[in-house]
């Protein structure tokens, strides 16, 4: 399961002004039509599934519940998966 939080960069308790504002900046800078990159549209429809789960209360308490009670079997794997993302948002591919 994907960390909508690490995908957009955003701590949990972000307020929605701040996820919207990230959202509008990620959004921007990797939009298909803005960003020719490899990966770029892939990133686009993340942080955009992300935004909508993100933004509305609702699914953004169910996505919290689940998350919140998962099992997490490699918890080192769990973590080098977070780190992977955070840097790959600034342009930084860890080896796998």
């Amino acid at each position: 399961m994907e960390n909508l939080y690490a995908i957009l960069g955003v701590a949990p308790n972000a307020s929605d002004d701040e996820i919207k504002k990230i959202y509008r900046s990620l959004a921007m800078r990797y939009h298909p039509d803005r960003n020719d990159a490899p990966g770029a549209e892939v990133r686009f429809k993340s942080i955009t599934k992300a935004y909508e789960i993100l933004s509305d209360w609702v699914k953004r308490d169910e996505y919290n519940q689940s998350v919140n009670h998962r099992i997490i079997i490699d918890a080192e794997a769990e973590a080098f998966a977070l780190w992977r993302a955070l840097f790959g948002m600034h342009g930084v591919v860890l080896p796998a």
